[in-house]
């Protein structure tokens, strides 16, 4: 099936509702695509590549299988509400979802369209009425799914509701709201979810993959029955040979251009394995760590005053400050100490946490907690959580536990994964909770965070590189 053969139904099929297997594929169709921007945003749907502008610019995506097959059950209706994994997973937004185009489903579908379903798109499905939207404020004002945390059987903690604005959590289950997670670039993850919660010890990443897709037709799309381990397996297949990065900028023109290697295309070909370049003693080849993590714009040479040279200065100039601008890491969960942060600062660059050459991510399981989550990040939005250890008493607050919801340790509260940082500019806002609306708001965040003497132009700089990758 072409992608566009898919934009065949009318708008006027698409508002008669919802009902019967016509009325949910017809749901999950027109969200998918209509809904989600493709008209007017795909600029090539053809062969191998697909791709989509963005606010500054154009992402594209390739895929290893030789071709896209859009009859893949990635973005079928498996379950009983009308949803596919492409329902959160958009081509045209970084392959997760965006608030704007979220937004503007809603209106087109007056709240109605499969994203809006009360188990995860409501703030909470005790108190939701279809087609309301203050009933799904998280996810349209922040494109967060709620996620339900039972309290773990072997927690070192209990929990007290300091605050819920949504009413949909007790002290042994509690409501928390994340991004989805780009379903590309998967071939690079050394743990899957936010919270790790599908990596098994000892199972490989496909294999956690394939679980992952497994437990996502039963919850997120409600279906009535497990499905096939065909199905489950074609979906991860998709997905682990999907590619996707930056293409173009807007002011700096190709990112590939002139030796550079921007896009998806020398992406898929960049080596991986897990615990490459670690720089704490992961490596299995025993390899130095090189900080030198991004190299895709050391052929840029300025040649010209052009505004289109300019802007490529100050990408390469971003790139090269986020291999080598000193951070003193202080404070990290999970880096400096296990839990109490007391151990000695360690110096470092954004290429310490963020190790793997060209990609971004910690390519060993390393989840931290660099206080995204932490009381004083809070807002009025956000639920708030006081955990207090069993054994020693001590109480901290967070709106979201993170990892101690999965693995019941103190240790482990507001710890995340580091996620891949290649097609950012396609899938704001950022962290887990989508509380940095944009780039420049992810580099105040660092900025703030360990005191950084960065000026002004540092900062856009860095804010540039990474809108490039």
């Amino acid at each position: 099936m072409k992608l566009f053969s898919l934009l065949r139904v009318s708008v006027s099929q698409r508002q008669k509702g919802f009902s019967g297997n016509r009325g949910v594929q017809l749901a999950a169709f027109m969200a998918i695509f209509m809904l989600a921007g493709l008209n007017g945003q795909a600029q090539n749907a053809n062969g191998n590549t697909i791709s989509a502008k963005n606010p500054t610019g154009t992402a594209a995506t390739v895929t290893t299988a030789g071709s896209f097959d859009f009859n893949n059950p990635f973005f079928q209706s498996l379950g009983t509400n009308g949803r596919a994994c492409a329902t959160c997973h958009q081509p045209t937004q970084g392959w997760s979802v965006t608030p704007a185009a979220i937004q503007q489903r809603f209106r087109q579908s007056n709240g109605l369209d499969p994203i809006f379903r009360a188990v995860d798109g409501a703030n909470c499905p005790t108190n939701f009425t279809p087609g309301n939207a203050n009933d799904s404020t998280q996810l349209l004002n922040r494109g967060l799914i709620r996620i339900d945390r039972p309290l773990p059987a072997n927690a070192q903690f209990t929990i007290e509701v300091a605050d819920d604005p949504y009413n949909c959590s007790t002290p042994t289950d509690i409501s928390v709201y994340r991004r989805p997670l780009p379903s590309t670039n998967l071939s690079f993850l050394s743990g899957v979810m936010w919270d790790q919660r599908e990596s098994a010890p000892g199972r490989s990443i496909p294999d956690d993959l394939t679980q992952q897709a497994f437990d996502a037709i039963l919850g997120h799309a409600q279906a009535a029955a497990p499905p096939s381990a065909a199905t489950t397996q074609a979906i991860r297949d998709f997905e682990i040979a999907l590619f996707t990065a930056q293409i173009s900028d807007n002011e700096a023109g190709s990112l590939t251009a002139n030796g550079a290697n921007g896009g998806p295309a020398a992406l898929a070909q960049q080596a991986f394995f897990l615990g490459t370049n670690d720089p704490f003693g992961g490596n299995p080849t025993g390899a130095a760590f090189d900080s030198n993590v991004f190299s895709l714009y050391e052929s840029w040479a300025k040649s010209s005053d052009s505004s289109t040279e300019q802007a490529r200065e100050s990408i390469k100039r971003g790139e090269l400050l986020f291999n080598t601008f000193p951070i003193p890491i202080f404070g990290v969960a999970g880096l400096n100490g296990p839990n109490d942060t007391s151990q000695a600062v360690i110096m470092g660059t954004c290429s310490t946490c963020h190790n793997t050459p060209n990609v971004g991510n910690h390519s060993v399981s390393l989840p931290l907690n660099i206080g995204v989550a932490d009381q004083r990040f809070s807002t009025s939005d956000d639920p708030l959580f006081t955990l207090i250890n069993k054994v020693t008493g001590q109480v901290t607050q967070s709106s979201d536990p993170g990892v101690a919801m999965v693995s019941g340790q103190w240790a482990d509260i507001g710890k995340f994964k580091v996620p891949v940082l290649r097609g950012l500019a396609g899938r704001a806002p950022y962290f887990h909770n989508g509380s940095a609306k944009t780039l420049e708001d992810v580099v105040k965040f660092y900025k703030d965070r360990f005191n950084l003497p960065l000026s002004g132009d540092q900062a856009n700089d860095l804010a540039n590189f990474l809108r490039s990758l």
